[in-house]
């Protein structure tokens, strides 16, 4: 049978993060529900304003959306420099993954000239494998169009002990590893949680570990 008539509209509401939005139909009426799922494979991510065509159809409690949305727009052609500029990036982060194991090498230079209590090296263990275990799901979620993990999220893990976990996760999984807002803020959250370490337990601070064993 041939496939039914196509209409045509413009996606006025977009939220990638949750992965879907509404399209305003050329033809007038209400706006139609689009989930990321209905545009199939494609090459880049939905956008605000973008011109497509769907098929009129409805969810499972009978509530209109678009199905079969295919994109209108002509697609569009990577510039040349982009993949150097994609593995300068990659570059950046193999060579700051080199930061895990010297801040491993500071914990246990730390130990055996102040003994840390037992629970700092386990807290960074666990907190980095919870972190790496959250990069893979937000990949994962990317790649489907399924629910995004926030980024205050992200960066809260990392402040919390976390960031060495996260640095391998950019690195292994190539995660939040080229945006240079989020770059930036890792980055903060990175000297905040090595600080806030050489505060606490190295004689270059005045914590309140170094006042207990004074």
């Amino acid at each position: 049978m041939p496939e039914a008539t196509r209409d045509t509209g413009k996606l006025s509401q977009w939220d990638d993060t949750k992965g879907y939005g509404f399209i305003t139909p050329d033809a007038g009426g209400p706006k139609l529900f689009v989930h990321i799922k209905s545009f199939g494979l494609r090459a880049r991510r939905p956008f605000v304003g973008e011109k497509l065509s769907y098929l009129p159809g409805q969810d499972a409690q009978g509530k209109a959306r678009a199905l079969k949305v295919h994109s209108l727009e002509p697609k569009p052609v990577a510039p040349a420099a982009a993949p150097k500029r994609k593995a300068a990036s990659a570059d950046k982060g193999d060579i700051s993954i080199g930061l895990v194991p010297a801040f491993a090498s500071l914990l246990l230079l730390c130990h055996l000239m102040w003994p840390l209590p037992q629970a700092v090296l386990g807290i960074y263990m666990s907190m980095s494998m919870a972190t790496f275990i959250v990069y893979a799901l937000d990949k994962r979620a990317a790649r489907l169009g399924g629910w995004r993990v926030k980024e205050a999220t992200l960066h809260g893990l990392a402040l919390a002990c976390g960031w060495p976990g996260a640095m391998l996760a950019q690195s292994i999984l190539r995660h939040k590893s080229i945006k240079a807002s989020f770059r930036r803020m890792f980055w903060l959250t990175v000297l905040l949680n090595v600080g806030g370490f050489v505060w606490l337990f190295t004689p270059l601070g005045i914590g309140p570990w170094q006042r207990l064993m004074a």
